[in-house]
């Protein structure tokens, strides 16, 4: 019993969207280090306004593309 719960725990959301566990895995890893280097780059303009003046916007609206586009696949 306990097995199966961990096991939908791991794989009911990859297979609602098509993927396996290590495909999504692979995925969410993409996105959250393209996040991270957004953040990263909207902190150094926060301190440095001249730095990176749209890097951090221009990441996010591209990560909602390919997030919304590879959800439609």
């Amino acid at each position: 019993m306990i097995r199966r719960v961990a096991h939908r725990f791991f794989t009911d959301h990859p297979e609602s969207v098509g993927e396996t566990y290590l495909q999504h895995c692979v995925m969410a890893l993409g996105f959250s280090l393209r996040m991270l280097l957004a953040g990263l780059a909207c902190g150094v303009h926060g301190f440095v306004p001249g730095l990176c003046r749209t890097f951090g916007s221009d990441h996010v609206e591209t990560l909602y593309r390919d997030m919304v586009a590879h959800r439609r696949r």
